[in-house]
């Protein structure tokens, strides 16, 4: 049966380049993104690869989690199985940092909804599914007053690297928490400067090839060599298997992560 892959932020960069890997190889791809020009421009160049492409594509900004709810919602009505999960959606800068609900957008987008998308995708993805995290080399320990939006952060890589650390911590404490009854969850960097959007504004140079990382997000979804990985990093810099920032080898803190994103999913929604 072909696969079904969801990928978020697949409109352009390495979610594009991911999209038209696993296009070519003649899966079943989820596009996503919040554009509804770039949707259909990502989902004619997959189908200028081959016309029995077969993809669906939704709509949704993730930095509002009612739209990552609504979207999560519709994926289960169309689809009874989902393969694998890319969260790769992410953010760096942007010109309002917080969003009306007084968080800030890089941990909304980066953590928050990668987050709640996985959990309420969970179901379709079962013990055989995958869930590929996109963390980064740029890791930073997490001020938790930050995390639930109570003091702003005024440093766009700090809160970048805050992020990142805290999806790498929820990727580990959730692979955990499901002990082997869910998917495998694995983080992954999926190598430093590659040549995105996010690295052109965040340091004003053209980057690595951007294959770099979409080779590595195919291997991590369907190669055989990580069917065990669940709960581990990837760093495609050394590319191997290698340990995070030391904050998410602790399990406490993980669990402490998991909780604070909980409530403050929790809280936005209801207050929706």
């Amino acid at each position: 049966m072909q696969k079904i892959i969801l990928i978020t932020g697949s409109t352009d960069g390495i979610g594009l380049e991911t999209a038209k890997m696993l296009a070519s190889k003649g899966y079943h791809i989820l596009l996503h993104g919040r554009s509804k020009n770039k949707i259909e421009h990502a989902e004619k160049s997959l189908k200028d690869i081959s016309d029995s492409v077969r993809v669906d594509s939704y709509l949704a900004d993730l930095s509002n989690l009612s739209d990552v709810a609504a979207m999560a919602e519709a994926i289960v009505e169309r689809h009874n199985k989902l393969d694998v999960l890319i969260n790769n959606a992410g953010v760096l800068k942007t010109p309002e940092p917080v969003t009306q609900n007084g968080l800030d957008l890089r941990f909304v987008v980066n953590t928050f909804a990668p987050y709640l998308l996985t959990q309420k995708l969970l179901p379709l993805l079962g013990e055989t599914g995958r869930v590929i995290n996109l963390s980064s080399a740029a890791q930073s320990p997490i001020d938790m007053q930050a995390l639930a939006g109570q003091v702003r952060l005024h440093d766009d890589l700090n809160a970048y690297a805050q992020s990142k650390l805290a999806i790498t911590m929820w990727s580990r404490g959730m692979a955990l928490s499901l002990k082997g009854k869910g998917p495998v969850i694995i983080a992954v960097n999926p190598g430093s400067l590659l040549a995105t959007k996010m690295v052109k504004e965040g340091f004003g140079m053209a980057g690595n090839d951007i294959r770099i990382g979409a080779d590595i997000l195919c291997r991590l979804s369907l190669s055989d060599e990580f069917a065990s990985a669940t709960g581990l990093y990837f760093d495609n810099d050394s590319g191997q298997l290698a340990n995070p920032h030391q904050d998410a080898l602790d399990t406490e803190k993980c669990e402490k992560i998991i909780e604070a994103i909980e409530n403050v999913i929790t809280e936005v929604i209801h207050n929706s």
